[in-house]
């Protein structure tokens, strides 16, 4: 714990200790060897339980968590929903946290280390939700200490996180092949299991290079890569010993602070995206001079029987967090090398059983999700890609274990961080990907609504507007660029990957459908809220809802029901009526005296996509129904049609 004055503290980082409230079960704690011993980093729930006792099925929670938790970070307690026997709860907590934590940290050794180090318990009160902390020193101490008093919520954890460590990655391809005799085809794990070994015995070998280099770009001076041999590593040394102070003159001694950018422009924001980060790479040097000289042999060995051959592809990618005063060979032999050896061995667990069939297609992402401060690891297995029932189980597993919402897809591929491409790789792809604006309502300006409260869209859109990419629909395609506009947000929240549609290729889903007449296809014949939700349907599998009013004078009428819907669905609206359409993005109401105003995206634009010029030009902006000079927005005597896109249901 850590020292304050006279006093210890707990410093908790998570900003919600507590993920499910009056829910039974625990909830692991997380925090890091390089930070004081009980600092809450994150919290993750308890998923497996054995069915005869309710307790944690330990096997299973490990494997997850040795796969989910970055090295870096490990379990330091457990909290426990409960209303009675508060301390012996809290003995049962860090009873199972320990338990865990050895479990995890098994393949690494260091069981003793384990023991000596500090817990931490939390009872939740299952009626207030009120929490006691609890710490015990080691496994051998007798008895708790209550620490409720000691207890420091951190007011900045992205900045105390990111502050003090960096991120390291290395990515191991390896092509495993693999003979067995065809006659005896159940030596063929026996085979595997050994090409396991002795791939991560190689590991350690002297000859192993690993090469340590910055991914930064924009240093005007970037730090020469560093080489570790693999007779430099230390596998023995507890991560906690790691020596402070490093010097860059001796290789053994540089730190990761060697490739962390000292000055950052502009002002820091404090997340995975803009860590600091290093990358490491592996290479065999076979070239090494031998101490005796002799003339290259060829052994030949002829199979007694016939055999087969079969190759096993594995594409590891460990991604790691370390302190950076964390000596290189620490973090090395500490973080990535443990993490591609239990990357591996989980992998290896998929495969054996179907080992003679086909191969999963496993592939390692990382993620960031919301209200988790640190990234995690999750290897998915996409022979049937991502909406196969077993892959969709998954995530939805993840969801529950991480406390993200049941309704949305947090955790796809697309969602995966992208951490370690280069600026310059990046630029480019930003050039050759979409040029739309996006966003387009951020930093405009107030309603004018006076005590209202604002609801607005949830996530990315993109402006599509008249004579985009050169298309000419001045006067009919305001509401096909509306629903661009809606499948947009629907792309960029990752709910699909379809392409946006062109205006021919939503006049010719109407006609599939059966909605339209083949002459449809390629006339400027307008379509409404209904022709949108048919659209959204086939194309997305999206369900609507339409609101109907007689008059443009009963909209502010409806402003609790439209708050409602950007809190809860988050999705752009299209507002249509008479002959023209728009998208609604959120809307400022006070309930005591019913003003409002509406936030419109105008699909009637016709210039460049400037954001200024489309500020100032009022195409983005707040609409009241009634403006300062008595004139109507939407118009009394036309009736419209709200078509209100349901976030799907889905992870």
């Amino acid at each position: 714990m850590e020292n304050v004055g006279n006093h210890r503290s707990i410093r908790v980082l998570c900003p919600k200790l507590l993920l499910y409230k009056n829910e039974p079960g625990l909830q692991w704690l997380i925090g890091s060897p390089f930070f004081p011993p009980l600092t809450v980093v994150s919290t993750l729930k308890c998923i497996h339980l054995d069915d005869s006792t309710s307790s944690p099925n330990y096997n299973q929670e490990s494997d997850d968590l040795r796969t989910l938790l970055l090295k870096g970070f490990d379990i330091i307690g457990a909290l426990i929903v409960a209303n009675s026997e508060i301390e012996k709860n809290a003995a049962k907590a860090i009873g199972s946290a320990r338990r865990l934590r050895k479990l995890v940290n098994g393949g690494g050794g260091g069981g003793g280390e384990l023991d000596k180090k500090e817990a931490l318990g939390v009872v939740a009160d299952s009626e207030t939700g009120k929490l006691h902390f609890f710490a015990s020193k080691s496994e051998s101490s007798a008895g708790l200490e209550r620490v409720d008093d000691a207890v420091v919520y951190e007011d900045q954890p992205e900045k105390y996180l990111w502050e003090r460590g960096c991120l390291l990655r290395c990515q191991l391809p390896i092509k495993l092949p693999i003979y067995y005799p065809l006659l005896i085809p159940s030596d063929a794990e026996k085979i595997f299991q050994r090409a396991i070994e002795g791939v991560i015995a190689k590991l350690k070998d002297p000859k192993i290079a690993y090469i340590v280099e910055t991914t930064a770009q924009t240093s005007a001076e970037i730090p020469q890569p560093v080489i570790l041999r693999g007779g430099q590593l230390d596998f023995s040394t507890d991560i906690s010993h790691f020596k402070e102070g490093a010097q860059d003159s001796d290789s053994n001694l540089v730190s990761c602070a060697h490739f962390c950018l000292n000055n950052k422009s502009g002002l820091p924001v404090y997340s995975a995206e803009s860590a600091d980060k290093i990358q490491v790479s592996i290479l065999i040097n076979n070239s090494e001079k031998s101490p005796k000289s002799a003339a290259p042999v060829a052994e030949y060995f002829p199979a007694v029987e016939e055999t087969r051959l079969f190759v096993v592809e594995f594409k590891l990618e460990v991604l790691s967090y370390a302190a950076k005063d964390l000596p290189l060979v620490f973090a090395v032999s500490k973080l990535i090398v443990p993490g591609l050896v239990d990357q591996f061995n989980s992998m290896k667990k998929t495969i054996l059983p179907n080992l003679l069939a086909q191969h999963p297609q496993l592939r390692s992402y990382h993620f960031s999700p919301p209200g988790v401060l640190h990234p995690v690891n999750v290897i998915y297995e996409l022979n049937y890609g991502e909406t196969e029932m077993k892959q969709v189980g998954v995530r939805k597993s993840l969801h529950l274990r991480l406390g993200l919402p049941l309704d949305r897809p947090l955790l796809r591929t697309a969602n995966a961080l992208n951490l370690f491409i280069s600026d310059s790789v990046r630029s480019d792809s930003i050039q050759k990907g979409s040029t739309l604006l996006k966003d387009v309502h951020i930093g405009i300006p107030t309603s004018g609504v006076s005590g209202g409260t604002l609801s607005l869209v949830q996530g990315s859109y993109e402006y599509y507007h008249y004579m985009h990419d050169g298309f000419n629909d001045s006067g009919w395609g305001c509401a096909y660029r509306s629903l661009q506009t809606i499948i947009s947000w629907f792309r960029l929240q990752h709910y699909t990957s379809i392409e946006v549609p062109s205006h021919s290729e939503i006049q010719q889903s109407l006609v599939e459908i059966g909605d339209k007449d083949p002459s449809f296809i390629g006339s400027r014949e307008w379509i409404g809220a209904i022709e949108l939700s048919f659209v959204l349907d086939k194309l997305l599998g999206v369900s609507c809802k339409i609101i109907n009013v007689r008059s443009g004078a009963e909209l502010p009428e409806k402003c609790r029901e439209l708050a409602l819907h950007f809190e809860n669905q988050g999705t752009p609206i299209m507002i249509g009526g008479g002959v023209l359409a728009y998208t609604l993005l959120g809307v400022d109401y006070n309930e005591v005296s019913g003003d409002c105003a509406f936030l419109i995206l105008d699909p009637h634009y016709t210039g460049s996509d400037e954001h200024k010029k489309i500020i100032n030009g009022g195409w983005c902006g707040w609409k009241k129904a009634v403006d300062s000079k008595g004139k109507n927005f939407f118009l009394h005597d036309k009736f419209y049609n709200l078509l209100l896109p349901q976030r799907p249901n889905m992870v």
